[in-house]
């Protein structure tokens, strides 16, 4: 059975991510029983994850600030500050940020991928090694389910 579960802004994890940007795990499995996690993305233009799809795990999106394109099946779309995309699982998709910042919420359902996010991230909270850089993670990417399908877009 689920639990509240309440955090301040100081209390969340924070993950450096690909190309420079951050993510911030507001909700993880933990906290919501596995039912979802939620994140926020703070990213530069140009930002984009390999082409992939979800085997566990719907997606959604909201752009809260910036510009991208979304990429789903063989399909492009433009979404605008504000906007929200549904990605159900088990179809490619992919996205490429097209404004010079962007913030977004992301939730994925059922809850779990919060596991390849921290295995291919770092930490924030720890010493940052010399030389890191944050990669696509393709043995994690597989132990979650999480599909690539190709480069980015």
């Amino acid at each position: 059975m689920s639990a509240l579960y309440l955090a301040q802004p100081g209390d969340h994890q924070q993950l450096e991510w690909l190309d420079g940007g951050t993510l911030t795990m507001l909700l993880d499995s933990a906290a919501t029983d596995g039912q979802l996690m939620m994140g926020r993305f703070t990213v530069a233009r140009g930002e984009a994850p390999p082409f992939h799809k979800h085997l566990h795990e719907d997606e959604i999106f909201m752009l809260i600030s910036g510009t991208a394109l979304v990429w789903y099946d063989e399909h492009e779309y433009e979404l605008a500050e504000g906007g929200v995309v549904f990605l159900p699982r088990d179809v490619g998709h992919g996205y490429r940020i097209t404004s010079e910042r962007a913030d977004l919420l992301m939730i994925n359902t059922p809850g779990g991928i919060e596991g390849m996010f921290r295995a291919t991230g770092r930490d924030m909270s720890t010493p940052r090694p010399e030389g890191f850089e944050v990669r696509p993670d393709p043995a994690a990417a597989d132990r979650y389910g999480n599909v690539v399908l190709g480069p980015p877009r």
